[in-house]
């Protein structure tokens, strides 16, 4: 065949390692996890193998090709439209059983295949072993053992793939058999199917199309609703197979699968370990992570683990991070003369983005303890350790997962929540997840527990993360009785093995989080030190109250001394303020302080609100540049803190950390709430809502701390 690309559709079940596999094939940074369905839209990446351009498309972990989620429509209507040269469909080589009940679904749809059994390792450990060559001829398809985690069997795969779409007119297509009665209901729907459509499908794809109409499959059978003869005929057929087994015709086709997959697996798979063993040793530690009783602390006490770690460890490395920015300043300020160009550099861009990079191993640490949660097993078991609590709140446990995706970028767990069938379910999950505290906002904290909670600033980090969690669940409950009614719903989830995290897979997910900081840091936050900077520093021509030269020149004539000195600081420190009060970013913010004044939020902390609208990481940008001026001291970071800590009591600082918590949702998570509930109203609805429950938030923390103290 003539050169050109080859499209190929990566399926599979969820927790299958698809995307591991997608990732090692073309380079690209999917998100990973030991828990079911981390994709959840399609991605696609063009790579060059051996002379061929070769097209993979990453499609949703799914079961079944069904219309029953979002997941399975993208996956089935891509293969049907589409029509991708190979399909590579990825077993979980452990447990074939179930994951080569999507595999017969394939078959029947006539796209050519290729079949990685992935995790080989793993099941070879277990003592499982696997005829590839029977397995092969009995599947239709070339079938390569694979290990996505250490790269191995890739080589193999992608030849298998090439040569597949070579010699693709040379194969002859493979039919799962049913027995006569379905085999004589088939073929009636098929052939009236094929004359209603005689030019859009061939017969094997009609063929598939009248298995489906015999499941009952809802989005099929709407489609064809205009032809009330063949609804008819297939409403019939399944009613006399239903009289003729005494089941659904849906549970028929169902047996029938399995049936084929049990004589393959008789055929091609030896065990040389008791499964009774392995799952003995799960079911054990599943005993005590999720106690009714011990269940809970246990998962408590490992995130306050995480957080004291993430601020304690943090610390040393960004104190070196701080050392480095401070000595980048003092050389840029020793080579570039006195003016605003220096002005800008210094305290604009070395502030804001030095004052920002400073956080970058708490992310590293946070994400570490994250990437180990989750390459276990542990993630997606929390989310039945909470099912229970979460219910009482109007969600379920499957909820859990984009929730706790929250914790790294509330954008992508948004868009997780189309893993929730239920549209009720799903848009409240949508509407909560702003209130999980992100990475971007973990700077806002360190900075604020630092500087006004330094004796337990690893706790306080801690209960903004445990606030975060309570707060979205109580505006679960709201939403749940008062603006999306609707009943309770089931919750069922897969529980993956645990599974040992490997060094590369954790250092991927370190390595991917740091990158993308970094991206942010050089990118929004560098913008945003520039602009603030700039806000603050004109007009020039700013009419002073006193005459600060004047009085700076008298103090000067006098003899030195510490109450000189002091004197001295404390006239320049005024002639600061009052400076930042008459520039553009002063009057902005002096405009607006009303509205937070009632909270004890000076113009500097309405200012840093305000550009945390952008994105949360500006806040500490905006705190950074502001309390830059005039700062000649090498120690930028604790310089920051010790500025800070003397311009607000403590009781302030833990309401503006709430307040941070809670307020609108950055500008890249109100397009995802708009995408993925389907209209602005929803985030309108979400900045409206939290700016208030904000507000009062702090103003009560405030108000009851006033009373008590």
């Amino acid at each position: 065949m003539a050169a050109g690309t080859i499209t190929v559709a990566l399926v599979g079940n969820p927790n299958c390692g698809k995307t591991l596999l997608f990732n090692q094939l073309s380079g690209a940074r999917g998100s990973v996890g030991n828990y079911p369905r981390v994709t959840i839209s399609k991605s696609e990446r063009e790579i060059e193998y051996r002379g061929r351009s070769i097209r993979l498309v990453d499609l949703p972990g799914i079961y079944s090709m069904t219309s029953q989620s979002p997941e399975e429509v993208i996956g089935r209507d891509f293969i049907q439209n589409e029509q991708p040269d190979v399909v590579l469909n990825i077993l979980d080589a452990g447990n074939l059983g179930r994951s080569l009940f999507l595999t017969t679904q394939l078959i029947e749809m006539g796209r050519p295949r290729v079949y990685a059994l992935n995790m080989i390792d793993e099941a070879k450990r277990k003592g499982i072993g696997l005829d590839t060559v029977a397995m092969s001829s009995m599947l239709g398809g070339a079938v390569v053992e694979t290990a996505a985690v250490n790269g191995q069997g890739l080589e193999q795969l992608l030849d298998a793939v090439v040569e597949s779409v070579e010699r693709h007119a040379k194969l002859s297509p493979m039919v799962i058999p049913y027995d006569r009665h379905q085999e004589a209901a088939i073929e009636k729907i098929k052939s009236l199917f094929a004359e209603l459509h005689p030019q859009e499908f061939n017969d094997l794809q009609s063929r598939w199309l009248a298995i489906k109409l015999l499941e009952g499959d809802d989005e099929l059978l709407l489609r064809e609703g205009d032809h009330a003869h063949l609804i008819e005929l297939v409403h019939r057929e399944s009613f006399d197979l239903a009289r003729q087994h005494g089941e659904d015709s849906e549970v028929m086709f169902a047996n029938s699968r399995y049936g084929f997959i049990h004589g393959l697996l008789a055929e091609v798979m030896t065990t040389a370990v008791d499964p009774a063993q392995r799952l003995d040793l799960t079911r054990q530690i599943d005993n005590l992570l999720l106690h009714r009783t011990f269940g809970l602390p246990i998962f408590l006490g490992l995130l306050w683990l995480m957080f004291e770690t993430t601020f304690t460890l943090g610390t040393y490395p960004m104190d070196w991070i701080d050392a480095a920015v401070a000595w980048v300043s003092g050389v840029v300020t020793g080579l570039l003369p006195d003016g605003l160009i220096r002005d800008l550099v210094v305290d604009g861009i070395l502030a804001g983005v030095g004052g920002t990079l400073v956080f970058l191993p708490n992310i590293v640490i946070l994400f570490f303890f994250m990437a180990v949660f989750s390459d276990t097993g542990y993630l997606a078991r929390s989310a039945f350790l909470l099912d229970r609590l979460m219910h009482s709140f109007g969600l379920h446990g499957k909820a859990f997962i984009p929730l706790v995706m929250g914790f790294g970028c509330n954008v992508p767990a948004v868009m997780a929540c189309r893993t929730i069938e239920s549209p009720r379910a799903r848009l409240i999950a949508i509407l909560i997840n702003p209130y999980m505290a992100c990475t971007a906002r973990l700077p806002v904290f360190v900075l604020f527990a630092g500087a006004f909670f330094s004796h337990m600033a690893g706790t306080m980090v801690f209960a903004m993360y445990m606030l975060s969690i309570v707060m979205a669940m109580l505006v679960a409950v709201f939403l749940s009785k008062v603006v999306v009614r609707g009943g309770d719903e089931p919750f069922v989830m897969e529980l993956p093995p645990y599974r040992l995290p490997t060094l590369n897979a954790v250092l991927f997910h370190m390595w991917e989080k740091a990158l993308g900081f970094l991206h942010k840091v050089a990118g929004i936050i560098l913008v945003g030190s520039i602009i603030i900077w700039f806000l603050q520093a004109f007009p020039r021509d700013v009419e002073y109250s006193l005459d600060y030269d004047g009085r700076i020149a008298q103090l000067e004539s006098q003899p030195a001394g510490d109450q000189r000195a002091a004197a001295l600081a404390q006239v320049r420190n005024q002639r600061a303020q009052e400076s930042m009060e008459g520039s553009f970013l002063g009057r902005i913010g002096v405009f607006v302080t009303p509205v937070f004044s009632p909270l004890g939020f000076g113009w500097q902390d309405t200012v840093a609100i305000l550009t945390g609208i952008v994105a949360k990481e500006v806040v500490v940008a905006s705190y950074a540049v502001l309390y830059a001026q005039g700062d000649e001291t090498t120690e930028r970071s604790q310089s920051l803190r010790q500025a800070m800590a003397g311009t607000m009591p403590p009781l302030v600082a833990f309401a503006f950390m709430v307040f941070a918590l809670l307020y609108s949702p950055c500008l890249g998570t109100l397009a995802a709430i708009r995408r993925e509930a389907g209209s602005w109203k929803w985030a309108g609805f979400s900045v409206a809502f939290s700016l208030t429950l904000a507000w009062f938030l702090a103003f009560g923390i405030i108000t009851i701390g006033g009373l008590v103290a």
